[in-house]
């Protein structure tokens, strides 16, 4: 069942992601002083006395802007009010009404949408009174609430779940999920947007455009698909505001709760150390990984040039040479829906087990052809069964008679031995050892 959507509307600092956080009882949207924080969409679900709705959280909204942010927040906004069910329109109790509200409630109206008046920093009883003079937007009762603490908020979903079905005991789906993830400006917003068929993110020429993770689903042969567009993550000395600081934790989030991370690199600027450190935690995470090489249209290039780079970027990765390489633009579409389709590849191979007999006489053929280094003090190692376990992800048990004297040098040759015999393209597992 289609859940209803919802979504918040308001000016900058009128603490519409407070309210996002509080009403979804997550920390998704940033939350800071600084005006402009919230650029682009955030997706949350809320659910409420057996009912279920998906909320929003947009950009703060200024109407007649020429500010090239603000008017690519606005034009999110309004996208978001044409897709929503129902709209929570935000003003702030502090402050009262100011000639922005007024112009938001006109265009609001215009819409021909529900809208609930939210009446945001009414901390206490004393400041009820505030509320009054929102009556003339026009928007019937005002609801005044305390996002930051709380008060009242109960009420409001009431409110806001009228008329809205009852949902049943069905899970939420938990289909694939990618993660774009990389440096700024390297064209991960293009390739979501390529990919979804419309402008979900922001994008400009201005490197770190996307602040916040956003998700969007696409439908792939029927199947449903998340995808996420992150921020673009910087090296640490280069995080001076706060917001870039949210960003990067926000990326790395994303990485975790992803099935499968696909890092964009920029074909004009290469693999750098910032690449690395990404691709490390998408391992350490045991991610599904693959590398799009972006603005390949840029690139002028001869029948090797593909070759030549793909070589030097599999020198660069060193001993994570195991993640496919695919060159794209996602200005042209070239190649974009090649990337969903290895994606669903590696995720059935994060999940795929060789049978024990089938995985024992192969591994021991490689083992008796190359034994492991004796302990120092002279002891034989000796493997004798190897199981694969993990239902997320492969996890290999070699059971051995000294499994702490196993060398990272002989993991490596095993992990490259059961690459080489098994797959696991783009796939990082684990190898353990334990005691016979």
């Amino acid at each position: 069942m289609r859940d209803n959507l919802v979504v918040i509307v308001g000016r900058p600092n009128v603490g519409k992601s407070t309210l996002f956080n509080r009403l979804t009882g997550t920390k998704d949207a940033i939350v800071d002083d600084q005006s402009g924080v919230t650029r682009d969409r955030q997706f949350g679900i809320v659910e409420w006395n057996t009912k279920r709705f998906r909320l929003i959280d947009t950009g703060g909204y200024v109407p007649d802007s020429l500010d090239q942010f603000e008017s690519a927040i606005r034009e999110q906004v309004e996208m978001a009010v044409e897709e929503a069910d129902k709209i929570i329109f935000v003003v702030d109790g502090k402050t009262g009404l100011i000639p922005i509200d007024e112009m938001i409630a006109e265009i609001l109206r215009a819409a021909g949408k529900r809208v609930i008046l939210c009446v945001n920093k009414i901390d206490s009883e004393k400041l009820d009174q505030n509320i009054h003079d929102f009556h003339t937007l026009g928007f019937g009762e005002p609801h005044p609430v305390s996002a930051l603490n709380g008060r009242r908020t109960g009420d409001f979903l009431e409110i806001v779940i009228e008329g809205f079905p009852e949902v049943g005991e069905e899970e939420i789906d938990k289909g694939l999920r990618i993660a774009f993830v990389g440096r700024p400006n390297v064209g991960k917003s293009s390739l979501a947007n390529a990919l979804i068929g419309a402008d979900r993110s922001i994008v400009t020429n201005i490197p770190g455009t996307t602040r916040d993770s956003i998700d969007s689903v696409i439908k792939f042969h029927g199947e449903e698909i998340t995808i996420v567009d992150t921020a673009g993550l910087r090296k640490k000395s280069k995080i001076r505001e706060n917001i870039e600081y949210y960003s990067s934790v926000r990326t790395l989030r994303a990485i975790a709760d992803a099935h499968i991370v696909i890092l964009l690199i920029d074909a004009t600027q290469g693999f750098e150390t910032q690449e690395h450190k990404i691709i490390e935690e998408a391992i350490q995470r045991r991610k599904g990984v693959i590398i799009a090489v972006n603005k390949w249209d840029l690139v002028e290039k001869d029948s090797n040039t593909a070759k030549f780079y793909e070589d030097a970027l599999i020198k660069k990765l060193g001993k994570y040479d195991y993640f496919p390489i695919v060159f794209i633009s996602a200005l042209t579409k070239q190649r974009i829906y090649k990337l969903i389709e290895m994606s669903k590849n590696i995720q059935v191979e994060r999940h795929r087990k060789i049978p024990t007999s089938e995985l024992n006489s192969v591994m021991l053929k490689e083992i008796e052809a190359m034994p492991p280094p004796s302990t120092h003090t002279g002891k034989e190692i000796k493997i004798k069964f190897i199981s694969q376990v993990g239902d997320n992800y492969p996890i290999f048990l070699f059971f051995c008679n000294y499994p702490k004297n196993i060398s990272d040098q002989y993991r490596r040759y095993l992990e490259k031995a059961l690459r080489r015999n098994f797959g696991f393209k783009g796939v990082p597992f684990t190898i353990s050892f334990r005691e016979k």
